[in-house]
């Protein structure tokens, strides 16, 4: 366990950081800038204080990556994290919608003596409510997973996993936990069109449409 304590914002920043690069994707520090909420220049003076304490590395290119020492603090702050979202949602009730921003206050509270009890309370649980794995379980996410924006009129699926980027927006998380579209539920896209940027995907009858940027960050498998 790393003994050093970030600033909360810097946790934040390792966790956007460890999350966009379990997702796949490149992380700029404009990429990075979007996932905070922050103007351009506000993440690149936070990157760079990360670099000179040696969190994150930059390349020729500036693609930024997680050194081992902010690697590892990266995982244990998303750890707790997306654990005590879990224990939120399972063990407390609160809403799946919610989880995401009370666990930013919650994980900070996290010892490693809670910790364990809360993985025996949350009958030790492999990803959070929203599909994302829980770092230190050996949980990955399955290469076999799609995003389902990539699905065509009359595909089925089943839906596995919200991105992090997405429970950012609280609005669209109450929207797509009342239509449902959680981990788990079963989907048909019903229509797509590029034009208008949306599609209508159907569950259990009901028609949901989605912004297929939206969709894009949604990951479902193939039935």
């Amino acid at each position: 366990m790393v003994n050093e304590h970030p600033s909360a914002k810097v946790d934040d920043y390792l966790q956007a950081i460890y999350s966009l690069d379990g997702e796949g994707e490149t992380v700029f520090s404009a990429r990075l800038a979007r996932r905070m909420g922050v103007t351009p220049p506000t993440a690149w003076a936070t990157v760079r204080r990360m670099a000179r304490d040696d969190l994150v590395e930059l390349d020729s290119k500036k693609v930024i990556t997680l050194t081992a020492k902010g690697h590892e603090l990266a995982e244990d702050i998303t750890r707790r994290h997306r654990l005590a979202e879990r224990f939120l949602v399972d063990v407390m009730g609160l809403g799946w919608a919610e989880a995401h921003d009370e666990a930013h206050t919650f994980e900070h509270a996290i010892t490693p003596r809670t910790e364990k009890r809360i993985f025996e309370l949350a009958g030790d649980p492999k990803t959070c409510p929203h599909g994302s794995p829980i770092p230190g379980t050996g949980a990955k996410l399955a290469e076999d997973l799609v995003p389902l924006a990539s699905l065509s009129a009359g595909d089925e699926a089943t839906l596995i996993f919200i991105s992090e980027e997405l429970e950012e927006d609280m609005e669209l998380m109450i929207y797509l936990e009342r239509s449902r579209m959680i981990p788990g539920s079963p989907v048909r896209v019903a229509e797509t069109s590029t034009s208008t940027g949306v599609m209508v995907v159907e569950r259990d009858g009901e028609r949901i449409p989605l912004g297929l940027a939206v969709a894009a960050r949604i990951r479902v498998r193939r039935k």
